[in-house]
């Protein structure tokens, strides 16, 4: 290798780690959110009132997250 395919290819590692490590966060919070959906989704619910209360929470803690995330 030269000198100049060196860097080059440990950038290329690097982005793949990265890239790796990304999609598998993603998927993580993907899992974590679709589990509180299909729980409120398999709720018996007495009404409308109860299940309109289980999505309000869930929306609740999606905007709770977001405004934590986006803090400087």
């Amino acid at each position: 290798m030269t000198e100049k395919e060196l860097p080059a290819a440990v950038l290329r590692d690097i982005q793949a780690r990265f890239d790796k490590k990304v999609k598998e966060n993603e998927i993580a919070v993907i899992e974590y959110w679709k589990a509180l959906v299909d729980r409120a989704a398999s709720m018996k619910p007495d009404g409308i009132a109860s299940l309109q209360l289980q999505i309000r929470k869930i929306s609740e803690m999606m905007e709770n997250r977001i405004r934590i995330l986006k803090r400087p």
